[in-house]
């Protein structure tokens, strides 16, 4: 075993994963998570690495930018993409897990581990535990949730200059209260194979079924931002009643796109909602890009507008959250150590990167950059042209903080030359299948030259 101890703060994804990372390899971690003493108001779990806003952890398609990220991730020994394998529920070519299981299970995978103490307490000054527990390191990895108490700690300590962004939850729905004769499974663009069921239920609507949805969602009423602020949403996963606000026909090319979803009569709806199981049972689902700012009344009344949807029964309603991000260009080095303090580390959401796999591939980032530093090993500078590399080198380079996914438009550009002429209709999907073969050859060279393992 390496003779340093890590302090980690925070049992989500990130934590989650950078904890059984370093454990694997020897280091002894200790880590806090506060949810059993001071949860957050998007927590419902008790145990850790809970998804609390969808159960999808996007495409596993490697030639999209989460494909490429699972891909990386894989590589890398994730905790989370294992766990996830393994409690996953049908849902075409998405990763989408059973919460309570995976949550679970990754509870027990961490609480079992021999160079893990897991505590259940708030942090107030993680620099008096690092000093309790005799820990030479901290990464602090809890989210855009983080608790006022250690916010605070952040601002006194670290810096006093954050940014403020809101997210949503979609509800989830009771699939008993559905009414199966106006919805029908499908999944986009691909055909039925009899005797299977598709992952995806769908609500169809016409026009007017449609016209009036969108004019009520306008004019529902909405939860207040507070404290004078003004909500600012991440734009891949704005509500649905603000997609609303900004036009007409705004839900129609997002959510709510029809293109791939045939009914039994061949026919394309005007509109179709779209809802995935939410556990292996089937027996909840919920529904897909429908995050929201509606009260929980207006909630009701206006989904309950959804063809089948007439007598729905709400296991969760959506709602909104406030999230914190710190400005990483500014404060953090590359290997997402604090610049005044190179002995505290950031990882996961709160330090710029939106979604589930990517706050967990950046715990695996800083447990890597920390494995390098205790074998007395230069940073480890990662590709540009890989997943990781690309989220890092954007974090650390935008002027004004704002979270992202992971996506192709921030790896470097790739020439195909006359094949776009050619081809012009295949032309995209042709460019990300260049990029993600570049991208992996890349990322395993990378891997065989700075990679630390036992």
């Amino acid at each position: 075993m390496l003779k340093e101890k890590v302090l980690i703060i925070g049992g989500g994804l990130a934590g989650c994963e950078a904890a059984f990372k370093l454990a694997d390899n020897g280091v002894a971690v200790v880590l806090y998570e506060s949810k059993k003493h001071n949860p957050n108001p998007a927590q419902k779990l008790s145990t850790l690495a809970e998804l609390v806003c969808t159960n999808s952890l996007k495409s596993i398609n490697e030639s999209t930018g989460h494909g490429l990220l699972k891909f990386e991730m894989e590589k890398l020994g994730s905790l989370i993409l294992k766990v996830a394998n393994m409690t996953k529920v049908p849902a075409g070519d998405s990763l989408s897990v059973d919460r309570e299981r995976f949550s679970k299970a990754i509870t027990e995978q961490i609480t079992s581990h021999k160079n893990i103490e897991l505590i259940y307490d708030e942090v107030l000054d993680p620099n008096f535990l690092m000093q309790k527990h005799d820990c030479q390191r901290i990464i602090i990895a809890t989210g855009p949730l983080t608790t006022p108490a250690l916010t605070d700690w952040i601002k006194n300590t670290i810096s006093s200059e954050d940014l403020y962004f809101y997210d949503a939850i979609a509800p989830v729905v009771d699939a008993d209260s559905l009414n199966y004769d106006k919805l029908y499974f499908k999944d986009r663009y691909k055909d039925q194979v009899e005797g299977n069921q598709a992952d995806y239920l769908n609500a169809p609507m016409n026009e007017a079924e449609y016209k009036s949805f969108v004019i009520e969602l306008k004019n529902a009423q909405k939860v207040l931002a507070r404290n004078f602020e003004e909500y600012i949403f991440f734009e891949s996963c704005l509500p649905i009643d603000l997609m609303a606000e900004r036009g007409e026909d705004t839900p129609r090319f997002s959510c709510m796109k029809p293109v791939g979803l045939p009914m039994e009569d061949g026919q394309i709806p005007y509109a179709a909602v779209q809802l995935r199981r939410e556990n292996l049972l089937g027996d909840a689902y919920n529904l897909v890009g429908f995050q929201t700012r509606l009260t929980y009344p207006e909630q009701k009344r206006i989904f309950r507008m959804i063809p089948g949807m007439e007598k729905a029964e709400f296991i969760h309603l959506g709602s909104v959250h406030r999230n914190t991000f710190i400005n990483a260009k500014k404060l953090l080095n590359f290997d997402l150590s604090i610049k005044k303090n190179p002995h505290i580390y950031f990882a996961g959401q709160i330090m710029g990167v939106e979604g589930y796999t990517e706050s967990a591939a950046m715990g695996l980032y800083v447990a890597f950059q920390i494995l390098r530093n205790l074998h007395q090993l230069e940073v480890g500078h990662w590709p540009l042209e890989c997943g990781i590399g690309a989220l890092i080198n954007h974090i650390m380079t935008q002027e004004v903080p704002r979270p992202t996914n992971i996506n192709f438009g921030l790896l470097p550009r790739i020439e195909v030359g006359n094949q776009k002429r050619i081809h012009r209709s295949k032309y995209k999907n042709l460019k990300k299948e260049m990029m993600a073969k570049r991208a992996k050859e890349t990322f395993s060279e990378f891997l065989n030259k700075y990679m630390i393992d036992r």
